[in-house]
């Protein structure tokens, strides 16, 4: 069961059989992927061509050295994206891939088990919410440089924060402003209207910016 279905040659009846395979595996990909991640069309559609790209080309090659050697050198040539991917991105890609050249050397029943594998560790990680960071935000107040701003807003944040750091302590408008940044840990995920409603009343009502801390997500 998990020996090749390609033996001394080619034939037209083992091709068929490999390309509906990677095509379906392919599709399944781009669909498991697609699954609680934003994407588009385009890097789907990638996705679920990639095996069978890739299964051709193994095929062609099929032990030929100098073939191997030519291909590669093709494929060092073109760019897959012209900007950097996420991790994820390039975790479907490699995956595929290995789809691909599974189903290009013959192994049909490697090739679905592994997928299987692969889509059922993806779903149970999604469901326990592996490696979810807490909901971390980046807060700028604004207050007059008349304000004491030490402790000035701890009574908010004991309400609506898990933590609070400051980061920063800056002059604005020729001096007549402190700005105050602060890295905090929401209670929730959302930012609530009263917690901006509280820090306005307590600066006057200037400026508050409070946006989530970015990540580098691309390798």
């Amino acid at each position: 069961m998990f020996n090749s279905i390609i033996q001394t040659s080619l034939t037209l009846e083992t091709f068929l059989i490999c390309t509906v395979v990677s095509i379906i595996l392919g599709v399944l990909s781009a669909l498991l992927f697609k699954y609680k991640n934003q994407t588009t069309q385009s890097f789907l559609i990638t996705i679920a061509m990639l095996p069978a790209i890739i299964q051709l080309v193994i095929m062609l090659v099929n032990g030929n050295i100098g073939a191997g050697v030519a291909v590669a050198g093709a494929f060092s040539l073109v760019r897959f994206r012209s900007a950097p991917g996420t991790a994820k991105e390039i975790t479907a890609i490699f995956m595929t891939m290995a789809l691909g050249l599974a189903t290009g050397m013959g192994y049909i029943v490697i090739a679905v088990i592994f997928f299987v594998i692969m889509a059922l560790f993806q779903l149970v990680l999604c469901v326990v919410d592996f490696g979810t960071e807490e909901c971390v935000r980046d807060l700028r107040i604004t207050i007059p440089e008349d304000l004491d701003y030490e402790g000035i807003f701890d009574d908010i944040f004991e309400k609506f924060t898990k933590s609070v750091e400051l980061e920063s302590v800056k002059t604005t408008n020729l001096g007549t402003l402190y700005e105050i940044r602060y890295t905090i840990t929401l209670k929730h995920d959302l930012v609530p209207k009263a917690f901006l409603d509280e820090l306005r009343i307590r600066n006057g009502n200037l400026n508050i910016v409070c946006g989530r801390v970015r990540t580098k997500d691309a390798l």
